[in-house]
């Protein structure tokens, strides 16, 4: 399944972030702490440069600690970032990434020199929550949904620091197919975007590698089985998701699965590691490399097609 979801003001949003970008000093950059890689838009990247960016790993009390720790090492190799694990139900530790953005850029922050940042993420990251934490007060609007900020807006926090807000900003395809099926596990994509039951047997291949045991614990399951397609039937089966002659609903199935991975009922789950990653890029890169040589084909053969038109027209 290709999962794509790009809302009309998110074109936009794109845009307004071009313009903008010259007069910010510092870059925040909300991730969702479960798929750190997959939450990253390769946009903020490109049109960055050179400046300092913050990684948060937010949500990072639903994300697995150990993996988080080799993420937040992962992110640090890179000049000029730095990476910090954060729950916006914690208040202190917005404090310190106020901390974290004035040691940043220490000659920044007085009464004349305020400390442009922006702050940005994709959709359903929390990031609206995160500047209603740093601000203290209700500022940005809030939802347990994607894309509910659709506008701009500046608000100045302590320590003379103005924020940039920007609305979430998913980019318009998936190169990695696998980052658009743990977008949507985590409801990064809205959910009339996507296909329960095909995101649930994603999610439940990945589980029964890399956390069987939370499995076991959550549904009761004294072996767990080979496929992700038996265990979504035993899921159901144990949770009554039945229909008339006891087949399994596997929709109403795969939507408890997802709800409980979100909230980490199942336990504190990271659907990705830096390792994971490094093999899928370049897997990815040679499949867009692919995809390049094929519409350079196609076009040379449409313009072959047009100058033997024009030649036989002559």
């Amino acid at each position: 399944m290709a999962i794509q979801w790009y809302p009309g003001h998110m074109h936009k949003a794109q845009k307004q972030i071009k313009e903008v970008m010259p007069k910010i000093d510092l870059i925040i950059e909300v991730l969702d702490a479960r798929i750190p890689y997959s939450s990253e838009n390769p946009m903020v990247a490109s049109l960055r440069g050179d400046k300092p960016c913050i990684k948060v790993l937010n949500k990072s009390d639903l994300a697995d600690p150990k993996t988080t720790a080799l993420w937040q090492e992962y992110f640090e190799q890179e000049q000029g970032v730095k990476a910090i694990p954060l729950c916006t139900i914690q208040g202190n530790q917005t404090q310190d990434l106020l901390k974290l953005c004035r040691s940043m850029l220490p000659n920044k922050g007085g009464v004349d020199k305020p400390i442009h940042t922006m702050i940005c993420g994709i959709p359903n990251v929390g990031k609206s929550t995160l500047i209603n934490a740093l601000a203290g007060r209700q500022i940005a609007k809030t939802g347990n949904e994607p894309a509910v900020t659709k506008a701009q807006q500046r608000i100045r926090l302590d320590g003379n620091i103005i924020l940039s807000d920007t609305p979430g900003i998913l980019w318009p395809k998936f190169d990695n197919v696998a980052s658009g099926y743990r977008l949507a596990a985590t409801g990064a994509v809205k959910d009339t975007a996507m296909e329960y039951d095909d995101v649930a047997a994603f999610t439940c291949e990945y589980l029964l590698q890399a956390y069987p045991e939370q499995l076991k614990a959550r549904y009761k399951l004294e072996e767990l089985p080979e496929s992700e397609v038996v265990l979504m039937e035993e899921i159901g089966r144990k949770r009554g998701c039945l229909v008339r002659g006891g087949q399994v609903d596997y929709v109403k199935a795969a939507t408890i699965i997802l709800n409980e991975l979100r909230d980490a009922t199942i336990g504190r789950i990271t659907l990705e590691t830096p390792e994971m990653v490094a093999v899928e890029k370049v897997e990815t890169a040679k499949i867009v490399a692919e995809k390049e040589e094929r519409k350079k084909m196609v076009e040379e053969l449409q313009k072959a097609k047009k100058r033997q038109r024009r030649r036989k027209n002559s």
